[in-house]
C-alpha cells in the first residue's frame, strides 16, 4: 500500500482524490490548513493566501474559531472517504501544562473525530517551548505521534530543541517535517539513533538529503507530498529512484507510517 504521509486539504476533495488514483496512492494522511492557494485564480489572490501562509508558518496567528473550520473540512474529507484518508488534529498552542481544557480537545480530536495523531505545528524561532504541553499530553494519551514544521522559519537551535524535547518524551513520536530544510544533514544526524523521531520527506531541500535519509534511517522515513504545495506523483517517483530494493521502498512508501499509526 502506497501512503502519502502529509497533505492538505485541497477543495473540492474530489480533486485530491482524482489526482491519488492518478498517481497510484491508495491513503493519505491528511492536515488541516487555513489557507486554500489551490482556489487562487490570479497572483494577486495567490499572493493574498501565502501572505497568510507566512503568517501562521510564523505562529502569528493562532485564530480558534478558524482552526476548527479547518478541522471541519479535515473531519468531512475523512466521512467522505473513510477508505482513503485518515486524519491528524490541529492543537492551539496557547494552553499550559495540565490545562484540563487541552485534554479535552485531544480527547475530542482522537475519539470524536478519529485523528491519529497532532498537527502540524508551525512555530517562529524561539518557539519550540510552546509544544512542551503538547508533548506531555500526547505522553499521557496513548504517545499520539507529533508532526512538527522543522523548514524555514525555523533555525537549526530550534529543531535542536525540538529534538531534546524528543528525547525527554520518549514514548511520543515525533515526525520532523521536511527533514529539516537547509539543516536536513543535522537534523538526519541528530535523529538516527532516536527511535521515536521520523523524517517526512516533503519539500526536500536536495536529493541528497532524499537518499542518505532513506540509506541511513529506511524504517522511520516516510513518503509524503505535503500537497498541494508538493506534488505526489514527483516524490513517489523520487522516492523509488532512491531506494536500493524494494524492501525499502515498500517501508518507506508506505510501510512505516502504516505501522506507525496503525492503519
Amino acid at each position: 500500500m502506497i501512503i502519502d504521509s502529509h497533505a492538505h486539504v485541497v477543495l473540492p476533495i474530489e480533486k485530491h482524490i482524482k489526482m491519488m488514483d492518478e498517481s497510484g496512492i491508495d491513503k493519505t494522511v491528511l492536515f488541516s490548513t487555513l489557507v486554500h492557494p489551490e482556489k487562487s485564480s490570479n497572483v494577486k489572490e495567490f499572493t493574498t493566501e501565502m501572505n497568510k501562509l507566512n503568517q501562521i508558518l510564523n505562529n502569528e496567528v493562532n485564530p480558534v474559531q478558524a482552526r476548527l473550520n479547518a478541522l471541519e473540512e479535515v473531519s468531512g474529507a475523512l466521512k467522505q472517504y473513510p477508505n482513503r484518508f485518515v486524519g491528524f488534529g490541529s492543537v492551539p498552542l496557547s494552553y499550559s501544562p495540565g490545562d484540563v481544557t487541552l485534554n479535552d480537545w485531544v480527547e475530542k480530536l482522537v475519539k470524536g473525530q478519529k485523528m491519529k495523531g497532532l498537527g502540524e505545528f508551525t512555530l517562529g524561532p524561539g518557539q519550540i517551548p510552546l509544544l512542551e504541553p503538547i508533548f506531555k499530553a500526547a505522553s499521557d494519551y496513548t504517545s499520539l505521534p507529533i508532526w512538527v514544521h522543522t523548514f524555514h522559519p525555523l533555525n537549526l537551535k530550534d529543531i535542536q530543541e525540538l529534538f531534546l524535547l524528543t528525547q525527554k518524551y520518549e514514548n511520543v513520536p515525533v515526525i520532523y517535517g521536511h527533514m529539516g530544510g537547509i539543516h536536513w544533514l543535522q537534523t538526519i544526524e541528530m535523529i538516527k539513533d532516536t527511535k521515536n523521531a521520523y523524517l517526512d520527506i516533503s519539500a526536500f531541500y536536495t536529493t541528497y538529503a532524499l537518499s542518505l535519509a532513506i540509506k541511513e534511517i529506511p524504517e522511520r522515513t516516510l513518503f509524503s507530498s505535503d500537497f498541494p504545495y508538493g506534488d505526489p506523483y514527483l516524490n513517489l517517483q523520487a522516492v523509488k529512484r532512491h531506494t536500493s530494493s524494494q524492501e525499502v521502498a515498500d517501508r518507506v512508501l508506505g510501510g512505516n507510517i502504516s505501522n506507525l499509526l496503525h492503519i
